[in-house]
């Protein structure tokens, strides 16, 4: 017998990855340099050359040691190398055993809804809509349902109201994604201060205990724009991050899952994490990249590359008449289609060799997210492909 569930899932192909092959093969037929392609966040500018001195200095260890298996939590002294990090930045007092290494994100994420969701009793996890696709399927595999909450459609920070009103007996956690993956937002510390509030009023009305998920990989990727740490804010906080995006390394899969200790069942919470994460198959995280995250750390990402895209994408776009929302954060634009069916905008997109991603697989309508870790090349060359866009529907 095949599991149906998972049949469904693996036939529903994600659109930024279906979107990706696609441009794939158009590169391949006409050219790379005839292919706007700005669906992937795959960045493209180089890894630090402090990586690649990791890598090498780690390649002259004894075979078992660089290839063997690490403890299933990873390292001590790659969690104490990220434990003291954070410490330095935000004053804080976390150690090597309130964090668990993983191969990214991804699984940090999924082992988390699952340590949170207990299964058959109607469990609920809010996402902020617009969010990654990619959440839904995680919370729903744990055994919840995803409720999708709208971000504040003008400035797209949290509307705390709506979370509200979205709380029942049955949440568990709430998703949070800062800076926010698909439009660069920036929530302030006063927004996510009101929301704990909300979550600790909702825990006394239901008399439940709900977890704040703040999921980070873009914490680095900033154009001046301080990002609050969040368990400093409300302390029934779990954070995850992913070091794919700030050392360019989204293919070597390594992150991690903070359970702070002032979440008050810590102890409970990271041995779940521990456990669903065995129940997923997790055996170590990468061991030469804990490595080198030992030596890398504190490694900050190329955010001027990023910068430079952001200006030249945004002032061009906007010269061109369209509406997008200033990303403060990440290396995605938010730009609005040009009619109210995203789709439809993305094909006559598309039939120009623009390849942006739709909008409603993030949650959200008539919108399209446009990746801007692409080379400063791809954005300059696909102006006029917008501007033709931008002409067909004048």
């Amino acid at each position: 017998m095949i599991n149906r569930e998972m049949f469904g899932y693996g036939s529903e192909k994600s659109s930024i990855r279906e979107i990706a092959a696609y441009a794939a093969g158009r590169k391949a037929a006409i050219g790379a340099d005839k292919v706007y392609d700005f669906s992937l966040g795959n960045p493209s500018t180089p890894a630090p050359d402090e990586v690649r001195a990791s890598i090498e200095r780690a390649l002259t260890l004894p075979s078992i040691q660089l290839h063997g298996y690490t403890p299933a939590v990873g390292l001590p002294e790659a969690r104490q190398a990220v434990a003291t990090s954070l410490n330095r930045r935000y004053g804080t007092d976390y150690a090597a055993d309130d964090l668990f290494l993983t191969a990214g994100a991804a699984p940090a994420l999924a082992a988390t809804f699952r340590a949170l969701v207990e299964p058959g009793e109607g469990a609920e996890i809010i996402v902020i809509a617009p969010y990654f696709p990619e959440y839904k399927l995680w919370i729903e595999c744990a055994g919840a349902r995803c409720v999708e909450v709208l971000a504040d459609q003008e400035t797209f920070d949290i509307d705390v109201d709506a979370v509200a009103a979205a709380l029942t007996a049955h949440t568990c956690a709430i998703v949070v994604d800062s800076p926010n993956n698909p439009t660069g937002a920036i929530y302030p510390a006063e927004t996510l201060r009101t929301l704990g509030e909300a979550l600790d009023a909702a825990e006394r009305r239901f008399g439940t205990k709900i977890t704040l998920v703040s999921d980070e990989p873009y914490r680095e990727i900033t154009y001046g724009t301080e990002v609050p740490w969040i368990p400093s804010i409300h302390d029934r906080t779990v954070v995850t991050y992913s070091y794919s995006k700030a050392l360019s390394l989204p293919g070597e899969r390594i992150g991690w899952v903070l359970v702070p200790p002032t979440h008050p069942e810590h102890d409970e919470l990271y041995a779940a994490i521990a456990g669903a994460s065995r129940t997923l198959g997790h055996v170590c995280a990468p061991s030469l990249f804990q490595r080198v995250l030992i030596d890398c750390v504190d490694v900050p990402p190329n955010v001027a590359a990023y910068a430079e895209n952001r200006e030249a994408l945004t002032s061009g776009l906007g010269k061109l008449g369209y509406d997008y929302v200033e990303p403060q954060g990440a290396f995605y634009l938010w730009v609005r289609a040009l009619e109210p069916d995203a789709d439809a905008f993305f094909q006559r997109a598309k039939a120009l060799e623009l390849l942006p991603v739709p909008s409603d697989s993030f949650g959200c309508p008539g919108w399209v997210r446009v990746g801007y870790c692409v080379s400063h090349a791809t954005i300059v060359d696909s102006m006029s492909a917008w501007e033709k866009l931008a002409a067909h529907y004048a």
